[in-house]
Parts: C-alpha cells; structure tokens; sequence
C-alpha cells in the first residue's frame, strides 16, 4: 500500500467524522436522542482512532536505533490495536449502556426532524469517507476479495479505515431507524433499541479489528504463494543446491526479514558459495521488494547422501544438516 494512498483515505475519514461528530452532538442536544448520542461518540472515537493510525504511520518512519535494530515499523500495527481497543471500549461499551439506560427508562425524542437532517447530511459525508477508503483499496486489492483483501493486509490503515466507514454507515441507518420509529410509534424504547444496535455492530468490528492486529503485531510471514516464490528464487541460483528451510516475517508493512538455511554442494569454494548468496538475495528482491533483511546461512547438501527427510514447508531438507560457517 502506497504512503499516499494510505493517508489520503484517514485524512479523509477524519475530516468526515469530525464534521458528522460536531453535528450529531447539536441533533443530541435538540432531540435528547439516545441514538443520536451513541453515534456522536462514535464519530468522536473514530476522529481519534484516525488520529491515532495517522501517529502509528509517523513514528513507524523513525530510523532504526541500537536497542530496536529491526526499526520501528511495526508502531503502526500497535496504533491499529489501539484503534480496535478504542471503537471497543468508548464505542460499543459506552453505546450498550446507554442503549440499555433509555430501554429501561424510555424518553420521548424531542424535536426529530433535527435528527433526520443531521442523520441524513452525516450518511452523505460519511459516503463520500467510504468512496475514498474503497477508491484507494482497490488501488492495491488486486483480484482479491474484500475479506481476503482485509484479512491478508499487511498494511493496516486502509482495512481499519474500511471496516470503520462501514460501521458508521450501518450504524447512521441504525440510528436512523431507531429515531423513526421512536416518532412513529411515540416509544422512546425504539431509540433505546437502535443504540444497542449500534453498540453490538461496534462491538463486532472492534472484535474483527483486534483479531487481525493482534497477529500483525505478534508476527506474520508471507503467504504460501509469496514463499513458493521466494523458494523458487533461491533455488534458481546454480549455488544453491536447494532450501533445507526457510522462515519470514514483515518487521512493518514494506519491511520483509527472511532467513534460510540453504544447502550448497560440496565441491564449491567459499568464494563460490558467497557469489551464490548474493545471486540469490538479488532474485529475491528482485521478486519481493519488500525483503529489506535476508539472512542466508549455507549448509552441506548431505540429504541427497542420507536421504534426510524433507521439510514439507519449502520442500527442501531437516533443520538438522550439518552446517558450514554461517553467511549473510
């Protein structure tokens, strides 16, 4: 995902929310709505978590120090598990009580049609918040589904952006139902249960949210496609005899550390099996330019002798081959 792309579509999302926050907090004081309440939180908790994914991308720029050697890339998967924290905590939490606070004790929705005109200007802003998240996503989804595209991401701003912009919609037609039928029927109960909808909605995307952060936060590799490639690359190179194993993992969203043992032939000198290295960690990049860190370490080909096991992850040979003096 481009910089650009990335932070076009939460300046966009945060320029939307503050504006639909600001009114929904002057229909609240008209109307004394529930819903209208519930969404203004919401919009107040996403203008922060836009704020917070906009620190998360500038702190993750910072140049790499002694004491974090790998950078800092990875801050903006922690600001990306602060935002799932937030929309749960100050969203769905603070949206369930008080939906449940106007079920028990139901209030009449004074002077509705300040609702619907603020419900009405906030779905269009928030349409045009959502046209630019989707705009900007497809620019980098490829082929891939709207969930694949969410769930595979490693860059996290454009799927929090997405799946935010979506919930405030669902959650301004929630509202937006609530009200009404709270003025059709004269039952403040029906406001009471729009945001309690609102609250479970958050609640679900908060809970999506923090499942997909908490693993790019504790450490992804590529996927299966991405390390056949890699694997393929390797084995291209006249040196490399084939990959005994491999790991990876993005140390940020365009940084890839991959480490491989790699299994050279017995009669090639140092100086070949150095040449080799570099051939190989050419072809990666060349493949995957996100791989910034690739540490290969040669070993004998001793399982084409043996006939050692292979490791079913690359198709190469045991973590348990004698080495040769490690390389990088």
């Amino acid at each position: 995902m481009s910089a650009e792309g990335g932070t076009k579509a939460i300046v966009a999302a945060l320029a939307a929310n503050l504006g639909i926050a600001v009114s929904k907090f002057v229909a609240f004081v008209f109307t004394g709505s529930s819903s209208m309440l519930a969404e203004s939180i919401h919009s107040v908790a996403d203008s922060g978590n836009q704020g917070l994914l906009l620190i998360g991308r500038k702190r993750s720029e910072r140049d790499r120090t002694p004491e974090h050697p790998f950078g800092y890339g990875r801050e903006r998967y922690f600001y990306a598990f602060v935002v799932a924290v937030v929309l749960f905590t100050v969203g769905s939490a603070f949206s369930l009580y008080e939906g449940y606070h106007k079920i028990s004790h139901p209030e009449e929705v004074k002077s509705p049609a300040w609702a619907f005109v603020v419900l009405i200007i906030a779905i269009g802003l928030e349409t045009f918040s959502f046209r630019t998240a989707i705009k900007e996503s497809n620019q980098v989804r490829g082929e891939q589904s709207w969930w694949r595209f969410i769930r595979r991401a490693k860059a996290p701003e454009l799927p929090v952006v997405l799946l935010e912009d979506l919930a405030a919609l669902v959650g301004l037609f929630l509202a937006l139902f609530g009200v009404s039928m709270a003025v059709a029927t004269g039952d403040g109960v029906w406001d009471g249960v729009g945001t309690v909808a609102i609250g479970v909605l958050l609640g679900i995307v908060a809970t999506i949210l923090a499942i997909e952060t908490k693993s790019l936060l504790i450490g992804e590799g590529v996927d299966r496609d991405t390390e056949r490639t890699i694997v393929e690359a390797l084995e291209s190179v006249d040196e490399v005899a084939r990959v005994i194993h491999m790991r990876s993992e993005y140390l940020g969203p365009e940084a890839l550390l991959i480490a491989a043992k790699i299994a050279v032939h017995h009669d090639d000198t140092a100086a070949e099996v150095a040449r080799g290295i570099d051939a190989a960690e050419a072809k990666i990049r060349a493949r995957c330019p996100e791989a910034k860190l690739i540490y290969l370490e040669p070993a004998l080909d001793e399982a084409s002798r043996t006939g050692v096991a292979s490791d079913p992850a690359v198709g190469g040979g045991t973590e348990a081959a004698p080495e040769a003096p490690a390389s990088s």
